[in-house]
């Protein structure tokens, strides 16, 4: 596994929202807001030294609708505008992975999570040693563990990093990566205001997957009226059974959205070193700047970099 070699996949949004909640303002002399930027940055540079990717790529949703939106009206939507802060921030992020020569993808009518579903599938295939770490502030992109994806989010902080991989998260949810969707269509997701089995928390949603495997076995089990099944839970799973397989819908992740992608165009270390302090010099960005990669010539032609942090 030591030869193998790894592409990093960013969770943009999901990773500036996290690094926005978790650091102090913070701001340029001329007031621009770049605290999001500056997490959003620490953490990739932490991802880098740990993992040390030859590809990158990151992702990011877009404002439109999203074929979710379609399916259920009321999908995210209890959730609070984003702040303006984060919003003035999206397209500076944007700018400082053009600088460093990391592709980014976003399309209208899918999500961030898809593109990254869809990315890590056709990674799969273009490389049977390929190791792929998606690099996120959420749990969200934990159904796409395997035996070659790892998902490497936050704890607590932008410094306390998680790497989930199948171990770690049959540990944290007693279920497997695979069973992860028909968990959450189970027992819902409130961030995103997607209703599952009323009453049905974690714990009965993975005692009942431990039992019969997946969510279509839950179900005629209920039928069944098998007793592995309380009667009460049993009842809810019946009365809300359109309710959970439209959960299962809207929280499965696409993996087969039409994107133009290509491992090699996500190689990473061909950027200019110059042109990425100047970029870090105007966020004011110091520290930043004190941490950016070596210039190593690996491949003869003095373009090559590794982030030796």
């Amino acid at each position: 596994m030591a030869d193998n070699k790894q592409l990093l996949i960013i969770d943009s949004n999901a990773l500036l929202h996290r690094a926005f909640h978790a650091l102090p303002p913070l701001t340029t002399k001329d007031g621009e807001p770049t605290g999001a930027i500056y997490g959003y940055l620490l953490t990739l540079f932490k991802a880098i030294k740990d993992i040390g990717p030859e590809y990158i790529v990151a992702c990011f949703d877009t404002k439109a609708p999203t074929f979710r939106h379609l399916k259920f009206k009321d999908y995210k939507a209890q959730r609070p505008a984003t702040p303006e802060g984060i919003i003035a921030q999206l397209p500076r992020t944007k700018e400082v992975l053009a600088e460093f020569k990391i592709p980014v993808f976003a399309q209208e009518g899918v999500e961030a999570d898809d593109l990254i579903a869809t990315i890590s599938q056709i990674a799969q295939k273009e490389s049977n040693s390929l190791e792929i770490y998606i690099l996120t502030g959420d749990l969200d992109n934990l159904q796409l563990v395997n035996d070659k994806v790892r998902v490497y989010t936050m704890g607590r902080g932008i410094k306390d990093l998680v790497i989930y991989d199948e171990e770690k998260v049959v540990e944290r949810f007693a279920i497997k990566p695979k069973q992860m969707i028909d968990f959450k269509a189970l027992v819902g997701d409130a961030s995103d205001n997607i209703p599952g089995a009323p009453g049905v928390g974690n714990k009965t949603a993975a005692d009942l997957l431990q039992k019969f495997g997946t969510l279509e076995k839950v179900y005629e089990a209920a039928e069944k009226q098998d007793k592995g099944i309380r009667e009460a839970v049993r009842k809810t799973l019946l009365e809300y059974r359109g309710q959970v397989l439209l959960a299962k819908e809207l929280v499965a992740m696409k993996r087969d959205v039409d994107i133009d992608f290509n491992l090699k165009d996500c190689a990473f270390g061909k950027f200019k070193k110059k042109d990425v302090e100047k970029i870090l010099l105007r966020f004011e960005f110091t520290t930043l700047i004190k941490r950016l990669p070596s210039l190593i010539d690996l491949e003869g032609d003095g373009l090559e970099q590794r982030m030796l942090i």
